[in-house]
């Protein structure tokens, strides 16, 4: 007998949802690793999961970082609190633990922050969406701001440097 099974609740191709468990399971294991262990870079992440048999790329990686809200601090990666798990945490806190000084160069400003913090005040910018802020890029200690104009650049250059506390 064969046997038809229908199910209009499913959209997802199959190889979606293999994806999306591999990215479940990966996330598990990336949050277990957090609670046991330090992990200062990306790299040692990576490597980690490579030898419990989780290969994945610095593009995946990077991207699990972003989703699971991970913050990396002077000592490594750390897991959100609960409070951080709905919003990123504030402006402020993060600008004053990370960022050591704003330099304009006409609609561009550059954010020199301790080494891997500038990770975090990009994400904390990127949250806020402030209207004179067009978006941002982030090294290692180091945070590229475009705003749309020199104006909405120097605003927010005095923002920043008032949370900065120079």
């Amino acid at each position: 007998m064969n046997h038809v099974f229908l199910c209009d609740t499913i959209t997802k191709h199959p190889g979606e949802l293999h994806l999306n468990a591999m990215k479940t399971h990966r996330h598990s294991a990336i949050r277990e690793l957090l609670v046991k262990t330090t992990v200062t870079n990306q790299d040692e992440l990576r490597l980690i999961l490579a030898s419990r048999g989780i290969h994945v790329t610095q593009a995946t990686l990077s991207r699990d970082i972003r989703e699971l809200k991970l913050m990396k601090g002077p000592s490594g990666y750390a897991l959100p609190t609960l409070d951080e798990e709905n919003d990123l945490p504030n402006i402020a806190g993060v600008l004053q633990d990370f960022a050591l000084e704003v330099r304009q160069a006409q609609n561009l400003l550059v954010v020199l922050t301790i080494m891997g913090g500038a990770q975090p005040v990009a994400a904390s910018i990127d949250s806020a969406a402030w209207s004179d802020v067009v978006g941002t890029i982030a090294g290692d200690n180091t945070v590229l701001i475009i705003c749309p104009d020199a104006a909405m650049a120097t605003a927010v250059n005095q923002r920043l440097e008032a949370y900065i506390g120079e």
